[in-house]
């Protein structure tokens, strides 16, 4: 399959040489369906698995919202960002129908992105505290962020058939990355990549790790260990449910932890 690689990679630097990257980065797990990473996220981007999701996300990128009414929506499923080595993996919710929609890049373009790329710099894995679009330079270091949902669903409100349909690009990013930990973003995601697990047989029950902000949880074998933070929504954070000191708190403990193995 012919893969576009700046939709993965962004403005990551690539790697020096296809067959170098191939086989230090994306060589194939035995289980996952995808030859390599980005044929994985070449796939997202061409999904239409779920007509509703297809015809409400294509409508907001015809409609455009007045303040981007100049500006060319992305209108497709928006594929993982980040470190291909990442050790952290953050799962957030879906795309922003005016954020990601419109930029083609998980938390760009919209205020929860504002939010999490500032305390991502503030605490080390990202290079600058902004995220604007495609090409704005962003590079992340050692994270990789994806989303149990691919597409902007109305409402913020994915249906759960519509989560089942992605969960084999979650679980084909969670085989090439391989994380040492990972950062569910609110209940919905928590619950959404624990329930990839149990499909594989890798957990019983997600029973043990009910969802509270700062939870950090050991799973079984090993599996990455696992944090939960609210979702920086402008729910969470214009209220004050969310401060950018509790979520820097919650990195900082992912980070204490990624060191106590080096």
């Amino acid at each position: 399959m012919w893969c576009n690689l700046t939709l993965f990679y962004g403005s990551f630097p690539m790697p020096k040489g296809i067959l170098r990257y191939s086989l230090a980065v994306t060589t194939k797990p035995k289980t996952a369906p995808f030859e390599t990473l980005p044929a994985l996220e070449e796939c997202v981007v061409n999904c239409r698995k779920c007509p509703r999701l297809v015809r409400y996300r294509e409508q907001v990128a015809r409609t455009r919202r007045r303040a981007f009414r100049d500006q060319e929506y992305w209108g497709k499923p928006s594929p993982g960002f980040g470190d291909p080595s990442a050790e952290l993996m953050i799962v957030g919710l879906a795309p922003a129908a005016h954020g990601g929609n419109r930029t083609g890049r998980m938390f760009t373009g919209d205020r929860s992105g504002d939010f999490l790329y500032d305390c991502l710099y503030r605490a080390g894995f990202a290079n600058q505290p902004t995220s604007i679009d495609r090409d704005d330079g962003l590079r992340l270091t050692n994270l990789f962020i994806t989303a149990i949902c691919r597409c902007a669903p109305p409402a913020n409100k994915p249906l759960p058939s519509e989560i089942l349909n992605c969960r084999p690009y979650l679980a084909g990013e969670f085989d090439f990355i391989h994380p040492r930990a990972v950062l569910a973003l609110g209940g919905i995601a928590l619950r959404g990549y624990l329930s990839m697990l149990k499909e594989r047989g890798l957990i019983e029950t997600l029973a043990p790790y009910p969802f509270r902000h700062g939870a950090s949880y050991t799973l079984p074998g090993d599996l990455p260990r696992l944090f939960a933070a609210y979702h920086p929504s402008q729910q969470n954070t214009f209220t004050g449910r969310l401060t950018k000191t509790m979520f820097l708190a919650v990195l900082r403990q992912i980070r204490s932890y990624l060191n106590r193995g080096k």
